[in-house]
């Protein structure tokens, strides 16, 4: 028996792209631990967002999505912008 081919049904998510100014990704997803790193503590090095599947970690230029249940998850820039395309107001 051969597998089967199975769409992904489209489904419209909010993403932020995890980047300064970081108090509006904190704002989207109040989950996400911002890591410091550097001289003192002082630059964002990167995220971590408690996820179903344990904490996962956004780096910058990641995207964080809410998923359709109100989850939030990182995805990596290359990845999302072959996943994603930005949905026209329809004003």
């Amino acid at each position: 028996m051969s597998a089967k081919q199975y769409r992904k049904k489209p489904v419209v998510i909010e993403a932020v792209r995890f980047e300064k100014p970081y108090k509006r990704v904190q704002e989207f997803c109040p989950s996400i631990r911002l890591i410091k790193r550097g001289m003192q503590g002082t630059k964002i090095a990167f995220g971590i967002i408690p996820t179903l599947e344990g904490d996962m970690t956004a780096g910058l230029g990641d995207w964080i999505i809410r998923g359709v249940q109100g989850e939030f998850y990182p995805c990596r820039g290359d990845i999302f912008k072959m996943t994603y395309e930005a949905v026209e107001d329809e004003e």
